[in-house]
């Protein structure tokens, strides 16, 4: 292989890519194994990526991008960090899977509890659905009722009873997003509005004697970057006290990402249960439930709320976990990353007000989300969704610069420790210049 450059837009390809996800159409549906893959919000054939570095990503047809979808967030340190990478080869040496107990679950466990004041129990499992699913269950089984009350545009994994958005009216119950799911399913979900007090209060005062608990991301981060008031939150947390329902954080995407202890300690925000993902795995499949001993106690073996998993706690990926983790707990590290992602993001902001570009860039810790509106956006039915023709012409001209964003208007971006300022420097131009061909500049 050559040694790869940027794309411009006169050498931009995708070939082999194009060649590669003919034939995986062949062997999977729709040649994917998530559905965002399959570039259908945007344009033209997924791209296949062969390698990461640092903030690059190295595809089939030897271009080099700057990667701001990192993996959709859990690469905080960005590809292939050496400390991580040692780690997890030391580890893969001497085997990948026992089905046991491992002293890797000893070091991660010590690690997240000694420095998340907020958690005195955790419980690994592979993935942030799962995480999730377990939350609900243990919710339920403390609790022993069975209704969840959710937000419209909140994303909690592929979890039967979540995967519903709002009817009608601003308390109802949930209606399903997907085929597969039983209409019972559906009705144990109730669906309130994002941003709304009184929505919130209603289903409560409707509802919460047969609601186990409030499930939110704290950060909603998987249908655009929705950020709550800080009052919103701590009313949340003070009506589900007052109603005796349990308050889920999902912090799949914000958990040490926003700071070491998430979402729960940017807002000082004590929930009774978080979900964990991405970033605590270090790059492998990883996810996890925690919270007060009490609480935890009441999962098997302990207690009678029944969760396992072969591969739950896998060595190789508590490895990664623990060495990721521990980059993290260096002093100033995320100070620094934020300071970076606000000066991006800030320079971004600059030149569209220049030119009256209608675009913004809200962000929090290294989370940023461009949107094509001045107005700030809360709630999922805030978002004009005939704008994501600009964010899919604005993909496909950074792809043709050498920047990658996911695949979707809806997702986040995210900025690693291996973005360098040059490296911003070029993806702040390059975006610049994708603007001026979304807006005619």
């Amino acid at each position: 292989m050559n040694q790869a450059v940027f794309p411009t837009p006169d050498t931009f390809t995708r070939a082999r890519s194009a060649e590669l996800f003919e034939t995986a159409k062949t062997y999977f549906p729709g040649g994917v194994h998530s559905p965002v893959r399959a570039f259908k919000s945007v344009q033209g054939p997924p791209v296949f990526f062969e390698k990461g570095e640092g903030c690059h990503l190295y595809d089939v047809d030897n271009q080099k991008f700057v990667d701001f979808c990192c993996s959709w967030g859990p690469l905080i340190l960005g590809h292939c960090p050496p400390s991580v990478v040692q780690r997890v080869q030391d580890t893969v040496a001497k085997g990948m899977s026992f089905g046991t107990p491992t002293p890797h679950d000893n070091l991660i466990g010590k690690l997240l509890l000694d420095n998340h004041r907020y958690i005195e129990m955790i419980r690994f499992v592979s993935s942030g659905t799962e995480a999730v699913m377990s939350a609900l269950r243990l919710a339920r089984g403390i609790t022993g009722k069975s209704k969840v009350i959710k937000f419209d545009g909140c994303y909690h994994g592929h979890v039967d009873s979540l995967l519903v958005k709002a009817g009608s009216g601003l308390v109802t119950f949930g209606i399903s997003t997907s085929a597969g799911i039983p209409e019972s399913f559906a009705n144990e979900t109730i669906v309130v509005p994002l941003a709304d007090p009184e929505a919130l209060e209603t289903a409560l005062r409707l509802h919460a004697g047969d609601t186990a608990c409030v499930i939110i991301e704290p950060v909603p981060a998987n249908n655009g970057l929705l950020l709550q008031d800080r009052s919103f939150l701590e009313f949340l947390r003070r009506k589900c006290t007052e109603y005796g329902v349990l308050l889920i954080f999902d912090e799949v995407i914000s958990g040490f990402r926003v700071g070491f202890e998430g979402a729960t300690g940017h807002y000082d925000i004590q929930p009774d249960i978080i979900t964990f993902g991405k970033i605590i795995g270090g790059g492998m499949p990883v996810g996890a439930y925690a919270a007060s001993r009490a609480i935890m106690e009441n999962i098997a073996p302990v207690g009678p709320v029944y969760q396992a998993g072969t591969l739950s706690a896998n060595p190789v990926a508590m490895a990664a976990g623990f060495a990721t983790l521990s980059e993290l707990l260096k002093p100033g590290f995320y100070e620094s990353l934020e300071q970076k992602t606000a000066a991006f993001t800030g320079r971004l902001q600059a030149f569209c007000d220049q030119r009256g570009y209608d675009v913004t860039f809200p962000h929090i810790g290294s989370i940023f989300w461009p949107t094509f509106t001045h107005n700030r956006i809360r709630r999922s039915d805030e978002i004009d969704g005939s704008r994501m023709s600009f964010f899919k012409t604005m993909h496909l001209e950074c792809l043709k610069r050498g920047v990658y964003f996911g695949p979707s208007g809806y997702e986040v971006g995210f900025v690693s420790a291996a973005h360098r300022e040059s490296d911003l420097d070029f993806a702040a131009e390059m975006i610049c210049q994708s603007l001026n061909v979304v807006f005619g500049g």
